[in-house]
């Protein structure tokens, strides 16, 4: 399922597109914002996988937004004028709906949102266990889930640290915990979500990764314990 964001400043644009997500059995209606001012809040408040975004808006436009936004899910902009097309696309947005938006328009932009965020019709891909896709930084960047050290929850946004670098990515931390392989990956505290493979040593409060020392909750100790338990070798 693919939880939308409308963001547009009248409210008939706003209502023409709530309904025509209605309409799609992959898309999921979360809230609609007069302003982009208001999406930051329902950013750390929600999971949002798409934003439908107005151009034009009083105060702060969808493309001055984009620009100072650290990280977004996927953008498709909303506009009466075509004159933006071009700007739309250099800012990595993937598709561009002209106002009036007819349903079969909109149905193809929800077809390639689909396609780019990896979600079938009525349920949810898993990951696969080999590599994953984020978008981090306006780019499409490969994660080798062998390459994972950890995860880091912040309050709206992920942190994946891998052995060469890190990747910022926005998504939820339930949800990243919830795609990811949980043979291969364990919670260890409210915001850090380690590889078993990496793990080196635990104990009592503490879980080292090669050099890197991460807390164990006590909240999440029996679960640790009771995973490792399956590979540990006793007398």
């Amino acid at each position: 399922m693919i939880h939308c964001l409308v963001v547009d400043d009248e409210p008939i644009a706003r209502n023409g597109l709530m309904e025509h997500i209605r309409q799609i059995d992959f898309l999921q209606p979360v809230a609609e914002c007069k302003s982009a001012i208001e999406v930051a809040g329902w950013l750390q408040k929600k999971q949002i996988d798409l934003i439908f975004l107005d151009i034009q808006m009083p105060k702060l436009t969808g493309i001055d937004f984009i620009k100072n936004a650290p990280v977004l899910p996927a953008v498709i902009f909303t506009t009466a004028y075509p004159e933006y097309a071009i700007e739309g696309y250099e800012l990595d947005v993937l598709d561009y709906l002209l106002k009036p938006i007819s349903f079969h328009r909109f149905l193809k932009a929800a077809m390639k949102a689909r396609e780019f965020l990896g979600i079938k019709a009525k349920h949810e891909v898993a990951i696969p266990e080999d590599f994953f896709f984020i978008k981090s930084n306006q780019k499409i960047e490969k994660i080798v889930m062998s390459d994972v050290l950890y995860v880091e929850g912040m309050s709206n946004y992920i942190i994946i640290h891998t052995e060469q670098k890190k990747y910022i990515a926005y998504l939820t931390f339930k949800g990243i915990e919830d795609k990811l392989p949980q043979h291969l990956f364990i919670r260890i505290h409210k915001s850090f979500l380690v590889s078993v493979n990496a793990i080196q040593s635990i104990d009592a409060n503490e879980v080292r990764l090669g050099k890197l020392l991460l807390p164990l909750s006590k909240n999440y100790r029996e679960e640790v314990m009771n995973k490792i338990g399956d590979r540990l070798f006793k007398r």
